[in-house]
């Protein structure tokens, strides 16, 4: 199965490429945004890193990052990706998603999710998705568990020395997850 860009009422899922460096730049400028990621953009050579590190990524097989265009505002507003993939065991991550924050509390990120959760089950099988956060990042949090993933615990110093709260929904957790995000994106 290949991974393919994803669209839906307000978001589009774009496919990473190095032209979008400029723009995600723009969008990653308040220092807010990367207040609780293990990794700070300060400068566009920062960003530069972060998509070329991403692509070689998706060109290895362990990712497919994406860049989120607002179609109600006209332009990108963040990324996401997807995570670890391993085609054997049918599981992959959600994660590295980050937005600007003049779409924090909008329709952005469930729409983003429900997307991206609905190809994994739906379209690429999966059996297992992971949602990881740091410990310390409660917005993160709450905005995990309210899409109805199940908080499975913290691990320690898991990556760089931080604790991360990991989640998980799998296919059987699939069909209640999905009403739920459409009766969010619907109200």
């Amino acid at each position: 199965m290949e991974f393919k860009r994803l669209e839906g009422k307000r978001v589009i899922l774009i496919p990473l490429e190095m032209e979008h460096n400029e723009q995600l730049f723009q969008c990653a400028k308040q220092p807010e945004i990367w207040e609780f990621l293990p990794r700070k953009i300060n400068l566009e050579k920062d960003m530069e890193e972060f998509v070329c590190t991403a692509i070689q990524g998706r060109e290895r097989g362990e990712e497919f990052p994406y860049v989120v265009f607002d179609k109600k505002l006209d332009k990108i507003v963040g990324m996401t990706r997807y995570l670890r993939i391993s085609k054997q065991n049918k599981n992959l991550n959600i994660g590295w998603t980050w937005y600007s924050s003049e779409v924090w509390r909008t329709g952005v990120n469930t729409e983003c999710k429900y997307l991206l959760l609905q190809y994994a089950f739906e379209s690429w099988q999966a059996v297992r998705v992971e949602i990881i956060t740091t410990a310390n990042h409660i917005r993160s949090q709450k905005a995990i568990e309210r899409i109805g993933a199940k908080k499975e615990g913290v691990l320690r110093k898991k990556y760089n020395g931080i604790d991360y709260v990991f989640y998980s929904i799998t296919d059987d957790d699939w069909k209640t997850v999905k009403n739920r995000l459409e009766s969010f994106m619907e109200g």
